[in-house]
């Protein structure tokens, strides 16, 4: 078994509802959950919307190897509602699931990079993965998710919303 950290994230439609049917559906699907984050509460990063996001991470413990993970997030995201991206500009979405960590790996295929490659430049990735494993060493930066949370210069508001 391989622990992961996974980031889930919303912001359509019932978000802690979505939020939760995801998580429920990794646990079904991919593997036992380890932990989970708070909820935490953010704008959108990297565009504009009024539509604000609902974001937390959990860690599992997997057999599925990192091309099968990703599709069965790809499988739980349709079928909790997301449609193809219509243009590639980044845009509201109901789920999205990505794959932050997968163990030690550093993995470079056309559709999957990890550790996620813009996880260290984001408050609303940062918060919630240091809220549970803030001593995880990150394999390419060789610094720990606090250092990287210390560093990070996004200066968005995140709060938490669910305890």
């Amino acid at each position: 078994m391989t622990k992961v950290f996974i980031l889930l994230g919303s912001n359509l439609g019932d978000k802690f509802v979505l939020i939760n049917k995801a998580i429920n559906s990794l646990v079904l699907e991919a593997g036992e959950l380890i932990t989970a984050s708070d909820i935490f509460f953010s704008a959108p990063w990297g565009y504009d919307s009024t539509n604000h996001f609902y974001n937390a991470v959990i860690q599992m413990e997997t057999n599925l190897n990192p091309d099968e993970l990703l599709q069965k997030c790809i499988e739980i995201e349709q079928k909790l509602g997301r449609k193809e991206k219509e243009k590639p500009e980044y845009e509201d979405r109901i789920i999205d699931i990505d794959i932050l960590f997968y163990g030690q790996q550093i993995i470079h295929l056309p559709d999957l990079t990890i550790p996620h490659p813009r996880m260290h430049l984001r408050k609303f990735t940062l918060l919630p993965l240091h809220q549970i494993a803030p001593d995880f060493i990150h394999p390419i930066f060789q610094k720990s998710i606090s250092q990287l949370l210390n560093e990070c210069e996004d200066d968005s508001k995140v709060e938490m919303l669910i305890k």
